[in-house]
């Protein structure tokens, strides 16, 4: 077993094809969230997995109860992998595991038909775990790709590229498998292996061109698990230290319960309250992602000259005008037909208000997630992204399950308010975030 003195470290600096090596990932990662999480299969799985129709509150309702529990087994096994993955280094080889757990998964939704609603619920479970693993673990990365001032515009290139990614995977299967019909079960069974198969090629270039610069201080053993626990344990009761950390990872949790909200439920939204057409629904698929694409790029090249939490605070207001919107859709739709005289649908609107969350949805995340890399000490970046993705999945657990209950009593209309809530309270708790002290805390370790 080697020793931290024994151990190579890599100081060049990270070069143009691993910049592009590391973002591939989220090109090939977004293929899942895309298609399984917002746009595809979770119409799937309310429609004819469960079926419950005409309001499919059940469906909906075991859709949230499923991707929580996902996100509590992250939050309870997340920080000790990234207490552990800072003392064996190695970051590649978790980031590996993952990628096989989530594909794998995936890919065997094909066994999932009519009324197999746990066998389903286990798979998705199973597949957004491994997805958000290797979400957390691809993420601590980053401080190793540029100077500190350049990370915002990493991250957001990243995520953009991203967005494509999510673009052509889903066009794939949306334009591929046909309409979300019963009668066409025997076609939407393939939206999990192909998902699968485009994770995996895409993610190639990663695992080929990025460097794992972690400085390992022992093998995989029980030595080094204790090791691990120590280290979370004493991060925990260091937290402290950390204050900006701790207080932008609650704005965090908050912003991304209501985040959770709107990714998991957009398109059932469109489906069951807004009652779009097939062909406004592929509209919104393809106005969302060129649009959060623009937002990525855009607020990534604005971070560095605005600063990176004015920068999230932006996205945050947005969110908030957003969500008033997607909840006043039918109205405003009403009030610009008696104006304009005009043939407006509540789904044009609708559409409309896609267009302009849509700038936000990569943003928010990725202005975030270099937040973190800057608040974090350089011998605990994969701990602190640990807690960055325990805290983004805490948060998808309070908001799936406050929607998931708000809608079953009041309606999905109604229920989707509580994202309102959400997005507010993270706002206000930024505002005890100052950055550069943050910074300064992580550069003293």
């Amino acid at each position: 077993m080697s020793s931290p003195a024994d151990a190579p470290l890599e100081t060049s600096p990270a070069t143009r094809s691993e910049v592009f090596g590391w973002a591939m990932y989220d090109f090939a990662n977004s293929s899942y969230t895309t298609v399984i999480i917002t746009v595809c299969y979770a119409v799937v799985f309310p429609r004819l997995i469960v079926g419950d129709g005409p309001d499919y509150r059940m469906g909906n309702l075991l859709w949230s109860v499923a991707l929580s529990i996902s996100n509590l087994l992250v939050v309870f096994t997340l920080p000790f992998l990234g207490a552990v993955m800072d003392q064996v280094g190695r970051r590649k080889h978790f980031l590996l595991a993952s990628t096989a757990i989530t594909a794998l998964a995936t890919a065997s939704l094909f066994f999932a038909g009519p009324g197999d609603v746990v066998l389903a619920m286990v798979l998705v479970v199973i597949s957004a775990y491994g997805f958000a693993l290797g979400e957390s673990f691809i993420a601590s990365f980053l401080p190793d790709l540029g100077a500190p001032e350049e990370l915002g515009r990493i991250s957001g290139m990243a995520w953009g590229l991203g967005y494509v990614g999510g673009l052509m995977s889903t066009a794939i299967v949306l334009f591929g498998l046909g309409p979300v019909e019963l009668e066409n079960m025997g076609r939407q069974r393939w939206i999990g292996p192909i998902t699968a198969g485009w994770f995996v090629l895409a993610a190639v270039p990663t695992f080929l061109l990025l460097r794992d610069r972690a400085v390992p201080r022992g093998g995989l053993g029980a030595e080094t698990l204790r090791a691990g626990v120590q280290q979370l344990v004493s991060t925990t009761k260091e937290l402290s230290r950390y204050r900006d950390l701790a207080t932008f990872l609650v704005s965090y949790l908050c912003a991304m319960a209501g985040l959770s909200i709107v990714v998991s439920f957009a398109f059932i939204y469109g489906d069951q309250v807004i009652h779009w057409s097939n062909s406004t629904k592929a509209g919104m698929f393809v106005v969302t992602q060129i649009t959060a694409t623009g937002g990525a790029l855009g607020f990534g090249w604005l971070q560095p000259r605005l600063g990176d939490k004015p920068t999230y605070a932006i996205t945050l207001l947005i969110w908030l005008l957003a969500v008033a919107l997607i909840w006043g859709t039918p109205h405003v739709a009403e009030l610009a037909r008696a104006v304009s005289g005009a043939d407006l649908g509540d789904e044009h609107v609708f559409l409309g208000v896609g267009a302009m969350a849509g700038l936000c949805i990569g943003a928010t995340q990725s202005a975030s997630r270099t937040l973190i890399a800057l608040f974090s000490p350089a011998d605990k970046v994969g701990e602190f992204f640990g807690l960055w993705g325990v805290f983004g999945k805490l948060a998808a657990v309070v908001g799936l399950l406050s929607l998931g209950a708000l809608q079953s009593t009041f309606g999905l209309q109604n229920g989707v308010l509580v994202t309102g809530v959400f997005f507010l309270a993270a706002l206000a708790i930024l505002a005890g975030v100052d950055a550069e002290r943050g910074r300064q805390a992580a550069l003293r370790g």
